[in-house]
């Protein structure tokens, strides 16, 4: 069947280029049309929402490398993980701020909060079973 390491981040890289791509693409399209009640963050900037696709863009690129050189897959999980989880704290600050309407503490579960937790399991996975290079 293949190396299930590598099929998962190869699918979680073209997740985040297809994201990345949609937001480089068409902002004002991500905008308005991705299920996340985008709007309810603030006006359109399509500048910010490509400097944003650019992070993505990043992050699949990791992604990536992790799933085709091994010895990248933990470092690779681990920066990913770190945007992942900076994003959702920005999300929970603002959603406990009222800065984002109460609502978005499900609206963001699925797209922001879920993957930064899946991030963080399956680096600390990866870590744990990564193999020791005898020092």
């Amino acid at each position: 069947m293949g190396d299930p390491w590598r099929i998962g981040l190869l699918l979680g890289a073209v997740a985040n280029l297809a994201n990345a791509a949609w937001m480089l693409v068409d902002p004002a399209g991500w905008y308005l049309y991705l299920p996340a009640a985008v709007p309810d963050t603030g006006p359109f900037n399509a500048h910010f929402v490509r400097d944003v696709g650019s992070a993505f863009a990043v992050m699949g690129l990791a992604l990536a490398f992790g799933a085709l050189r091994p010895a990248l897959r933990v470092p690779s999980l681990a920066f990913a993980s770190g945007f992942y989880v900076l994003h959702a704290l920005v999300h929970v600050a603002d959603t406990a701020a009222g800065r984002l309407p109460a609502s978005h503490w499900w609206i963001d579960l699925p797209g922001v909060y879920v993957p930064a937790l899946v991030m963080l399991g399956v680096t600390a996975l990866a870590a744990r079973t990564a193999p020791r290079n005898p020092a």
